[in-house]
């Protein structure tokens, strides 16, 4: 035990489960059941869609809803939650001097504006000069503004009163490995005291399904479970709508104020192997090595067949938990997503049930949980989160 221990003691959650800590936990202990997703609206693809909320419990003031997208909408809801339930939220004094990192996408884009060009540019030879005048006339300069991904974390700053220092990193799921390595580095140096860390991500919406798609990435047909992907038409990756906070602090600054602790983070271990070259199981071995032993693996694998299968083999023996069967693959958010639901799992010191029929039962409580996040294209993340 270190004074300078990355504690977590705030946690803000959402996906197709719904909202909050509560229902997340419970999802834990429930087994494998039906999967949350919606394969009509954007067929042949399927999604985890986001669930109802009131937007107006951690975004009260309309104007501010109004000129934020969807995900910067889930973002500053769930870092609201996060710091609720850190018992933050609303103290200037701790959320003037808290840091914030977040992982960030580029924005979603604005689908009417895109059609109309495209339809004016089939009936056009001059096309860069029709481009031109339809970005200065249908394009408004708030839209550039809203699109840009920095703007998740002004609109915390804006709404939950977060003002000390800010970072934001993009590059999909490197994005996330990225934030909650320099919060939990940080921490443990000494450098920062407490910070709010997450992303968000919204998977209901064309562009962002096209980004996937383009690549070949996603899953066409029927659902399966996400180690069960090979033979499938498609790419692997079921997307999912959602988003997860995380308030993380040293331990000497949680205790001094009285903070009841989810869970301990270990140091954050991350790398980028050089799969095309088979550098990929060894690095993923000795990663997993130097992050430590654990009772169960929280993997936030995105379903691509070949990285799965490799996640697999090179930790079997361990029990594994995909988180994505639950919730799809949320880019941005997810290694702050799977880290939140590990540290649920070992503070509530229950077993974690199987998410699908194919994983093993694991044989009792939780103490520590590994928590693996391997990129689709690149970048590899393994985090230890170890009772309080």
């Amino acid at each position: 035990m270190n004074k300078h221990d990355a504690v977590i003691t705030g946690i803000g959650i959402v996906s197709c489960l719904g909202v909050g800590n509560d229902v997340h936990r419970a999802a834990l202990a429930a087994g494998p059941r039906q999967p949350v997703i919606d394969s009509t609206r954007f067929a042949p693809y399927t999604v985890h869609p986001l669930p109802e909320i009131d937007w107006n419990e951690q975004i009260p003031k309309r104007g501010d809803q109004r000129q934020m997208e969807t995900w910067q909408r889930i973002g500053t809801y769930t870092a609201g939650l996060a710091l609720d339930d850190a018992g933050i939220k609303g103290d200037e004094a701790l959320c003037a001097s808290m840091d914030m990192i977040v992982a960030a996408g580029g924005g979603e884009r604005d689908e009417a504006a895109d059609s109309l060009i495209i339809e004016a540019a089939e009936a056009s030879n001059d096309r860069e000069t029709l481009l031109n005048e339809k970005l200065g006339t249908e394009l408004r300069p708030t839209l550039f503004l809203a699109q840009l991904s920095n703007l998740l974390a002004g609109n915390i700053s804006i709404v939950h009163k977060v003002t000390g220092s800010s970072r934001t990193f993009m590059g999909e799921e490197g994005a996330g490995i990225s934030a909650i390595e320099t919060a939990v580095a940080r921490i443990r140096t000494g450098q920062s005291t407490h910070a709010l860390v997450g992303g968000a991500y919204n998977a209901e919406h064309p562009d962002m399904l096209l980004a996937f798609e383009l690549g070949g990435f996603l899953h066409r047909g029927a659902w399966r479970d996400v180690w069960s992907r090979d033979g499938a038409e498609g790419g692997g990756i079921i997307t999912g709508s959602g988003g997860a906070f995380l308030v993380i602090e040293s331990r000497e600054h949680a205790s001094a104020r009285g903070a009841p602790i989810h869970a301990v983070l270990g140091p954050v271990q991350s790398g980028r192997a050089r799969r095309a070259q088979g550098d990929f199981p060894a690095s993923l071995a000795t990663m997993a090595e130097a992050a430590g032993d654990a009772d169960l693996v929280m993997s936030a694998t995105s379903g691509v067949p070949d990285i799965a299968r490799m996640e697999a083999g090179t930790l079997s023996g361990k029990v594994l938990r995909g988180t994505s069967n639950l919730t799809g693959t949320m880019k941005e958010a997810q290694f702050p997503f799977a880290i939140a639901l590990a540290a649920l799992a070992v503070n509530g010191g229950k077993a974690v049930a199987p998410f699908s029929e194919s994983e093993a039962k694991s044989s009792g409580p939780v103490e520590k949980a590994l928590v693996t996040t391997i990129g689709m294209i690149g970048g590899e993340g393994m985090v230890l989160v170890g009772k309080a």
